[in-house]
């Protein structure tokens, strides 16, 4: 029972695919955090344009 309690592997599997996951959505708030920068900056700069336009 022991040596069949020791080679059972699927423990490890879940495991290593919630590792996978995790490492997924690290990414892609990453991405998202880097593009909402980015925008934000170009909404910026088009309000900059627009109100220099209007004076």
């Amino acid at each position: 029972m022991f040596a069949r309690f020791l080679k059972d592997e699927s423990g490890a599997t879940a495991i290593e695919y919630g590792l996978i996951a995790a490492l997924i959505a690290v990414a892609i708030i990453a991405g998202a955090t880097a593009l909402g920068t980015e925008l934000n900056n170009k909404f910026i700069e088009i309000q900059t344009e627009l109100s220099n336009a209007n004076s």
